[in-house]
């Protein structure tokens, strides 16, 4: 325990890609006896109200929707208004330093602790720098990445970043004490279907039919649990009821830790989360990046999980029924490759990265020594 009683201001974009190595930080800090706070954006209210911290402050941001003059006038004009809130709530909650997660919402909070002359820190999650990362990075004292070579093209960068993983959330720590067990000949096999935290479309289109590709005796093997946007449940639901098949379909799962350590199988995006929470537990998975992802982020972090053999990746123009339907039938027809695949995601987990930027951040802050 630390003997002052120091406070961090998290500063994360409201959804949980941002928000919940946010949420592993404070909960590692926590355990130190640090305070948080959070700044953030009105999204928040749907991921951060059991947030750990002892105050949540909302900040304006905005994203860059346009090049015409007028838009960028107006992101200009939301970004000032933010840096001046930030500026008045920094002054009042006086950090020792302040930690952003990347996202929109995280550049007034870094910004104005950067202009009052308070440490600062950034995360990366992604397998490339995002926007807002790379307009904060050269200004703040130390980067931290949860993939290896994010900033290898850049010595100024380089020389203050710390590889400390992905933060994942204490639900993922204790999912991943779950051991993966592969099916028994013939047993019946978990299938997970997600798309991140708002769902896929493509999902939904893609995933019942390849599953009625399948032979019928593989295909009555199959349990199916699938996120689904609420207009295309019912379909969905529709699709595997006329196949016979076990399925739960749901537009959120609130306990989505859990369902991800009782699965065989996962389908889904490849958001930094998602990659780190899938390695974390151990998971063999096919991941299929979002082709409209700023930098193709999601396309860095599905590969960094299939080279070391734990996952399977699948851009959108090849993700077809007849391609899943095969990839699936050749998986559950290779029990040792399962298994073998959830081994290899797990060596690309870190359970102690929140423990790790914990530790990075508070030496930024002058708590603990730089040699610690």
């Amino acid at each position: 325990m630390i003997d002052a009683t120091p406070m961090v201001m998290v500063a994360a974009g409201g959804t949980g890609g941002h928000l919940f190595p946010a949420e592993a930080l404070s909960v590692a800090l926590a355990g130190r006896g640090v305070a948080v706070e959070l700044a953030t954006d009105e999204r928040a209210s749907r991921y951060g109200h059991t947030f750990p911290a002892r105050a949540t402050h909302l900040i304006p941001s905005a994203t860059i929707r346009g090049r015409d003059p007028l838009s960028l006038a107006r992101t200009a004009a939301t970004l000032t208004l933010g840096v001046s809130k930030a500026w008045l709530v920094l002054g009042r909650a006086r950090p020792a330093v302040v930690v952003g997660f990347g996202g929109y919402p995280s550049i007034p909070p870094v910004l104005a602790a950067t202009l009052r002359g308070i440490p600062t820190v950034i995360h990366e999650q992604n397998g490339v720098m995002g926007r807002a990362n790379r307009f904060l990075a050269k200004r703040v004292i130390a980067i931290a990445t949860g993939f290896s070579g994010v900033t290898d093209r850049d010595s100024v960068l380089a020389a203050k970043a710390t590889h400390v993983g992905n933060p994942v959330r204490p639900a993922i720590i204790e999912a991943a004490k779950v051991p993966y067990v592969v099916p028994g000949a013939g047993g019946r096999l978990n299938l997970l279907v997600f798309g991140g935290s708002q769902g896929a479309r493509v999902m939904a289109d893609i995933v019942p039919p390849a599953i009625e590709a399948l032979d019928p005796s593989l295909r009555a093997r199959l349990s199916v649990i699938q996120q689904a946007r609420e207009e295309d449940a019912a379909r969905v639901q529709t699709a595997y009821a006329r196949l016979g098949i076990e399925a739960e379909v749901t537009p959120f799962f609130a306990d989505l830790p859990a369902r991800m350590a009782a699965s065989h199988m996962v389908i889904s995006r490849s958001g930094a989360s998602t990659v780190a929470e899938l390695a974390a537990i151990g998971r063999p998975a096919f991941l299929v990046p979002l082709p409209t992802a700023l930098d193709q982020d999601q396309h860095a972090n599905a590969s960094a999980l299939e080279q070391v053999g734990g996952a399977i990746l699948i851009t959108q123009d090849d993700f077809t029924p007849a391609r899943l339907a095969s990839d699936i039938a050749a998986l559950m027809n290779a029990p040792d490759r399962l298994a073998a695949m959830a081994a290899a995601a797990r060596t690309a987990g870190t359970i102690d990265a929140a423990d790790r930027l914990a530790e990075l951040v508070l030496k930024v802050a002058g708590v603990l020594p730089a040699t610690h």
